[in-house]
């Protein structure tokens, strides 16, 4: 889907803001509170944006350790694998991936010693074959989209 500039400027104070309403928005941007509405609807119809939730650190809600488990799992039970990871509340993400791995979490816990429980959590899967973790030093560049937002402004 093609955004133009009054689309990425919309993300980007929501980005900002994201408690703003609408009619501030168009205030800011210069532009009618219909027009702010449309776009916005056209965005989240189209999965551009997906929500308006609260940006939370785990660590703030006192998981202060991030670590990566590549998985390798049993051929056929990718499925059940899934089903099993979504129930961990620790597990953050699930990516499958290719190369050494077929499956990449990121977990958080509480503390090393807690990472080990929630690995063991994890593992305890008669579908996960492996595990590899490596914890999470510091996260220099954290999760960031409105970089892809700007790259993808399509002038008419």
């Amino acid at each position: 889907m093609a955004i133009d500039g009054l689309d990425a400027a919309l993300i980007r104070l929501l980005d900002e803001e994201p408690r703003i309403g609408v009619l501030e928005c168009s205030r800011r941007l210069g532009v009618a509170r219909g027009t702010v509405q449309a776009r916005l609807d056209r965005l989240h119809a189209r999965g551009v944006v997906r929500g308006f939730g609260p940006h939370l650190d785990p660590a703030a809600l006192g998981y202060a350790v991030t670590a990566f488990a590549t998985l390798e799992i049993r051929q056929g039970r990718g499925p059940d694998v899934r089903a099993h990871l979504a129930s961990i509340p620790e597990v953050l993400e699930l990516h499958t991936i290719t190369g050494r791995g077929d499956m990449l979490c990121r977990l958080v816990a509480r503390s090393n010693a807690d990472l080990q429980r929630v690995i063991d959590h994890v593992v305890e899967f008669e579908g996960i074959l492996r595990a590899s973790t490596a914890i999470a030093l510091e996260n220099p560049v954290p999760y960031r989209v409105l970089p892809l937002v700007e790259a993808a402004v399509t002038e008419d």
